[in-house]
C-alpha cells in the first residue's frame, strides 16, 4: 500500500510539472497572438420569449388535450393579430449588482450607451433591476450620472430594489422616475462613512520610524503609520461633512418632495417604512414589475459582457483541470469517492 501511495503521488507531481509547463507555453502564445476583435460586445435576451416559453410549458403540462388545443387556436389568432399591428413599446432591462469600487459602472456606461442611441423616448422605457450597498463615493457618483443619461434623453427610467440599495446604492436609485423596490428591501442610508486603522503607537513600541513628507498643509489628514493631530481630524471630518452635504443636495434634487434632513441621517429602512418617507414610489418586486408590463411592451435584456482572452480562457481551464485533478488522486488515496 505503501508503494502504490508514492506511485500515486509521483504520477501526480509529474501531472502537475507537465500541465504547469503547459499552461506557461500557452498563455504565453496566447498574450503574443493580438486580439483582433473589441473588448466586449453588446447581449441582448428576448425577456418577453422566455416568459411566454415559462407560461406555454406550465399550460401544456395542466391543460387536457381538448383545452390545449382551444388554447392553441386562441394564440395562433393573438399573434396574427400582433402582427397586423404596429410594434410594441419597448422595455429595456439592465442588472446591477454594484461592488464597493463600483468597478461595475464600466459595463453599465456600455448598456446605457447602446440603450439611448436606439430607445424612442415617446414610448420606450428603461428598467433598472439595482442590488448594491454602495462603496467609494466617485464610483457611485459616476453609476448616477450614467442613469441620468437615460433622463436627460428623455426616456421613462424606472428602478426596481428587490434586496438592497443603500448610500451609493440610493444615490444611484433616485436618479429615476420611479423607484419600486420588495417590501422587504433595505433603502436609504444617506450618510458618509470613513475608517482608517492607525498603527503609529505599534510601530513606536518597536521602535520603528515611519517619515511622511507632503507639500500642502492638508496634502494628508488622517494617515495608517503616522501620528494624527486634533487638526488633522477636525479637516477630515469637515470633508467628509462636505461629502455628505453634497449627496444630500443631489438626493433633494432627483427627489424635492423629501423632507431630506429626517431621511438624510445615515439611517436604512425597510421598503415599507421607506414608502411613507417618501423614499420610494410603489411596493413591488421587479419579477412583479415584469409581469404587469409584459402584455403592452416587448421587454429586452441589455448586457455588455467582456470577452475573455485566449490566455484567460487557458489559465481557467487548466486551473480547473488541475483542481479537478487533485481532488480526484487525493479523494483516491483517503478511500473516498471520486
Amino acid at each position: 500500500m505503501e508503494f502504490l501511495y508514492e506511485y500515486g503521488l509521483f504520477l501526480a507531481k509529474t501531472a502537475t510539472f507537465v500541465i504547469a509547463v503547459a499552461a506557461v507555453i500557452l498563455i504565453s502564445v496566447g498574450a503574443a497572438i493580438k486580439p483582433k476583435s473589441k473588448k466586449g460586445e453588446i447581449e441582448i435576451d428576448d425577456i418577453s420569449e422566455q416568459l411566454d416559453d415559462l407560461k406555454n410549458d406550465f399550460i401544456e403540462s395542466t391543460l387536457s388535450k381538448k383545452a390545449l388545443k382551444a388554447h392553441h387556436k386562441a394564440q395562433k389568432n393573438e399573434v396574427k393579430k400582433a402582427n397586423d399591428e404596429d410594434i410594441k413599446p419597448r422595455l429595456y432591462v439592465i442588472d446591477f449588482n454594484g461592488s464597493m469600487d463600483a468597478h461595475e459602472v464600466d459595463s453599465l456606461r456600455e448598456e446605457i450607451t447602446a440603450i439611448v442611441a436606439i430607445a424612442d423616448p415617446k414610448q420606450d422605457k428603461v428598467l433598472v433591476r439595482l442590488e448594491s450597498g454602495g462603496g467609494v463615493v466617485h464610483g457611485y457618483g459616476l453609476a448616477a450620472s450614467q442613469l441620468q443619461r437615460i433622463r436627460n434623453r428623455g426616456i421613462h427610467l424606472t428602478v426596481a430594489i428587490d434586496k438592497v440599495a443603500a448610500s451609493g446604492g440610493y444615490m444611484m436609485a433616485c436618479v429615476a422616475d420611479e423607484i419600486v423596490a420588495a417590501p422587504f428591501a433595505i433603502v436609504g442610508s444617506i450618510g458618509v462613512i470613513a475608517q482608517i486603522p492607525n498603527f503609529n503607537k505599534i510601530l513606536k513600541k518597536n521602535d520603528v520610524d515611519f517619515e511622511q513628507i507632503t507639500a500642502g498643509e492638508f496634502k494628508r489628514t488622517l494617515t495608517l503609520f503616522g501620528e494624527n493631530t486634533d487638526k488633522a481630524r477636525e479637516k477630515f471630518k469637515e470633508e467628509i461633512e462636505q461629502t455628505h452635504d453634497l449627496f444630500k443636495q443631489f438626493v433633494s434634487s432627483q427627489r424635492p418632495s423629501l423632507d431630506i434632513n429626517a431621511v438624510a441621517t445615515g439611517e436604512h429602512w425597510f421598503a415599507t417604512q421607506a414608502l411613507d418617507k417618501g423614499l420610494v414610489d410603489k411596493i413591488q418586486t421587479s419579477d412583479d414589475t415584469l409581469l404587469n408590463l409584459q402584455a403592452e411592451r416587448q421587454i429586452y435584456k441589455i448586457k455588455y459582457k467582456i470577452k475573455k482572452s485566449l490566455s484567460d480562457k487557458l489559465a481557467i481551464g487548466l486551473s480547473n483541470t488541475v483542481n479537478k485533478t487533485g481532488i480526484s488522486l487525493l479523494s483516491r488515496f483517503k478511500g473516498l469517492n471520486p
